[in-house]
C-alpha cells in the first residue's frame, strides 16, 4: 500500500531569501518597500516567490509588528445594506473609498444597530482610525470609538466633540435658503416631514420639545432653518405640523405625507428633510392625483441623482466630496494635534416641484 503523498512545505521568507542568496530584508522590501529595490531584482524575487509558493508576508504578523492595521473603519449605525441602498450614504462611501485608495489603505465597514448597545464590533475592529458617519449624540458605539487610542473624524454629527476632526455642511443655512424660496412664493401653510429624531423607533407627529431635544443635530438644524424662514414672515412655528419617520425610505416618506395631509389638508407645501423622503411624498401625491406643484409644493434636501431626474426642488450638498475630505483628514493627520472643522457649501436647486402657493379659497375638502 502506497504511503501518503509528499506535500511540499510552503516557502517562508527565510527559505526564499536562502534560495536567492539575498537577505530577508531584500525579500521583505520586494513586498513592503519596492522603491528600495531595482525593478529587475524585485521581479526576480517575486518570480521565485511564485515558483516556490511563497504567499508573501503574513499580514497579521506584520500588523502585530508594526502596530498598523492598514485600514480605516467607517462606523455606521445602520444595517450594512444601508451603505449601498441609501444614495447619500453611497455617495459618501464612494468619496471615502477614493481617499483610502489614493493613500493605499483599506476600508472596513463597521455597521451597528441604533437600537442595540452592543459595542463589541467597535472594540474588535482592526483599524488605524475611524470615520464616524452621522450618528446620534448619545450613541454608545460612538463613545466606544472615542475610547479607542486611534484618530477619529466625524461626518455631520455629533457636533461639539472636543479634539476630534469634523466635516459637514451648514444644514440650517441651506434649509433657511429653501424656506425663503417658499415664502417668496407665498407659502405660509407648510408641513415638515423629517427623518428620525431619536434612536428609539417613533413614527408620527413630532412635538416642539422633541424637535429641540433630538439627539440628531442635523435634523434639528434643518428643522430650525425652515423655522427661521417662516418666523421671518410672521408664521407661528407652533402651528407648523412636523411628522417624523424612523425609517429612511420612499415608503416612509409616502406614509408621512399621507398622515400629515390627512390631518392638515390646507397645507400648500411639504418640506422634507431629505430627498429620499421627498421622493416618497412625490410618489404618494402622484398616486392620489395631486398636482405638483399646482396644488402642492414638495421639496427635499441632499441633491441625490434621483432628485435631479425628478426635477425636485432641493438643497444640494457635496456628499462625495464630504466622504473624500473625511478620509483625507484622517489619513493625512500626521502629528497634528489641533482639530480641523471643514464646512462644505450647499446649493439651492429650484426645480419643477415648487410653485406659487394655492389660495385658501381654492382649496377643496379632503384628498
Amino acid at each position: 500500500m502506497s504511503g501518503p503523498p509528499h506535500v511540499r512545505r510552503p516557502a517562508t521568507l527565510a527559505s526564499l531569501a536562502a534560495e536567492l542568496g539575498v537577505s530577508r530584508t531584500t525579500v521583505s522590501n520586494a513586498y513592503n518597500r519596492p522603491d528600495q529595490l531595482s525593478a529587475p531584482l524585485r521581479e526576480k524575487v517575486l518570480e521565485a516567490a511564485r515558483r516556490l509558493g511563497y504567499p508573501g508576508p503574513d499580514p497579521v504578523a506584520r500588523s502585530l509588528r508594526t502596530r498598523r492595521a492598514g485600514a480605516v473603519g467607517l462606523l455606521l449605525t445602520e444595517a450594512l445594506s444601508y451603505a449601498f441602498r441609501d444614495p447619500v450614504a453611497t455617495g459618501f462611501l464612494e468619496g471615502l473609498a477614493l481617499a483610502c485608495e489614493q493613500a493605499g489603505q483599506g476600508l472596513l465597514l463597521v455597521p451597528v444597530s441604533p437600537e442595540h448597545a452592543d459595542v463589541a464590533a467597535v472594540h474588535q475592529a482592526g483599524v488605524d482610525g475611524f470615520v464616524v458617519y452621522s450618528v446620534s449624540e448619545d450613541d454608545p458605539h460612538f463613545r466606544a470609538v472615542l475610547e479607542r487610542p486611534v484618530p477619529t473624524v466625524i461626518c455631520d454629527q455629533p457636533i461639539g466633540v472636543e479634539g476630534v476632526d469634523r466635516v459637514s455642511v451648514d444644514d440650517r443655512d441651506g434649509m433657511r435658503a429653501l424656506g425663503r424660496h417658499l415664502t417668496g412664493l407665498g407659502h405660509r401653510r407648510i408641513g415638515v416631514l423629517c427623518m428620525r429624531l431619536g434612536p428609539q423607533r417613533q413614527d408620527g407627529p413630532a412635538s416642539l420639545a422633541r424637535q429641540q431635544e433630538t439627539s440628531y443635530p442635523v435634523q434639528r438644524e434643518r428643522i430650525s432653518g425652515i423655522r427661521d424662514a417662516l418666523v421671518e414672515v410672521g408664521v407661528d412655528w407652533a402651528s407648523v405640523p412636523v411628522v417624523e419617520r424612523f425609517e429612511h425610505s420612499p415608503e416612509a416618506g409616502a406614509s408621512a405625507a399621507a398622515e400629515l395631509l390627512a390631518a392638515h389638508p390646507d397645507v400648500t407645501a411639504l418640506v422634507c428633510t431629505s430627498d429620499v423622503i421627498a421622493i416618497g411624498a412625490l410618489q404618494w401625491a402622484a398616486e392620489q392625483g395631486i398636482d405638483v406643484p399646482g396644488r402642492l409644493t414638495v421639496t427635499g434636501f441632499d441633491g441625490v441623482p434621483e432628485a435631479d431626474r425628478l426635477g425636485l426642488t432641493t438643497v444640494r450638498q457635496p456628499v462625495r466630496r464630504k466622504g473624500q475630505v473625511a478620509g483625507e483628514l484622517l489619513l493625512e493627520r500626521g502629528d497634528r494635534n489641533t482639530p480641523k472643522y471643514v464646512v462644505l457649501p450647499t446649493e439651492l436647486v429650484v426645480g419643477a416641484t415648487s410653485g406659487p402657493a394655492k389660495k385658501r379659497e381654492e382649496f377643496f375638502s379632503g384628498w
